[in-house]
């Protein structure tokens, strides 16, 4: 389902915002969000799609925006409680977690940032971090492989995330796509449907 900002919503609304380059969605990012939504007792999970991933680029090459929007449509469009958010591809140029939360923040609204228990310690490095603290709370779904302490630095609000027990990455799918191999136990038939019509990850 295609969220629109300023949409109307419960005033006590619980969000959870699990933002991402998302290249592709695969059954890891799906596990993450709905362990966070029951656990946390989220009204939504709203999949923000990044522009231009700042930590990313030029490291790595990325999809293109369009590209990446498309397949977490097909990831979330038929699945009870997610949506997915264009705001950052709208709004163009590097994408900031603290500006989209100031975007979706509103009265009432309590928001739960989702992340993965990889990312937790660099929360600090992000820009703007003294607003993303204060706007929301930092849910922190453990990773299997995550290297490093799996919690955010000293001063964040969070709550911890039992996960789904699934470890596979963009980037190892990235490269099995690109090995030929079949994929359907990490990537849902939707998701792998739109990649081939696409020509993606070849």
């Amino acid at each position: 389902m295609e969220a629109a900002v300023g949409e109307s919503r419960p005033a006590s609304e619980r969000l959870g915002v699990f933002g991402g380059t998302f290249d592709p969605p695969h059954i890891g990012h799906l596990a993450a969000a709905e362990a966070a939504r029951y656990a946390l007792e989220l009204d939504r999970v709203l999949f923000v799609v990044a522009n231009v991933p700042w930590q990313k680029v030029p490291e790595q090459p990325v999809s293109a925006a369009a590209d990446r929007l498309a397949l977490v449509r097909a990831a979330v469009e038929d699945l009870e409680g997610f949506e997915v958010s264009a705001l950052e591809i709208d709004k163009g140029g590097e994408s900031s977690t603290a500006e989209t939360l100031t975007e979706l923040a509103g009265s009432g609204r309590e928001l739960f940032l989702i992340v993965g228990s990889d990312l937790a310690d660099s929360l600090d490095s992000w820009r703007r971090p003294g607003v993303i603290r204060s706007l929301a709370t930092v849910a922190v779904v453990a990773r299997l492989g995550s290297t490093g302490p799996g919690v955010p630095p000293p001063g964040w609000d969070w709550v911890g995330v039992e996960g789904p027990g699934i470890e596979v990455s963009s980037t190892h799918v990235r490269r099995w796509l690109a090995e030929g191999q079949a994929l359907g136990s990490v990537l849902s038939r939707p998701v792998a449907v739109e990649i081939e019509r696409r020509r993606l990850y070849r």
